[in-house]
């Protein structure tokens, strides 16, 4: 199984105040939200395809961070790249900038691995995973 790390572009088209687990009641803008994660567990990149089937089916109860926002988002797309390096923090530097705190990094010393955009962000992440020296690849999710 590929192994690798991965962006999930979402899109909110009104304010929005979203339950996110134990982080609470979030309030949200609109605009894009740019999440970066990893997937080098046994299923490897096949996490980024749970993502779009639990975002197309709601086939479970919410259970991570992601899965909150995804409730009430538009999953727009995904950026992966295959590698068996540890990446998803330096991924969430190179992203940087307006985040929410805490999201989705309970496991590492990141501020955030969630950050907002107001504009469509494909093009600079695209960037930071050229920078990092890695091949991506988009997927348009419908």
């Amino acid at each position: 199984m590929q192994k690798g790390i991965y962006t999930l572009i979402l899109r909110l088209t009104e304010p929005k105040e979203i339950r996110i687990g134990a982080l609470g009641i979030i309030s949200f803008k609109p605009g894009y939200y740019i999440y970066a994660g990893s997937a080098l567990g046994s299923g490897g990149l096949s996490r980024v395809s749970r993502h779009i089937r639990f975002y197309r089916e709601r086939y479970r109860k919410a259970k991570w961070h992601i899965d909150y926002l995804m409730e009430e988002a538009v999953l727009e797309k995904t950026i992966c790249a295959e590698t068996g390096d540890r990446l998803e923090c330096i991924l969430a530097a190179g992203i940087s900038g307006d985040c929410v705190e805490n999201f989705g990094c309970s496991d590492c010393d990141c501020k955030s691995h969630l950050f907002f955009r107001e504009e469509e962000p494909t093009e600079e992440i695209l960037s930071v995973f050229k920078k990092m020296g890695l091949v991506s690849h988009e997927h348009q999710v419908k």
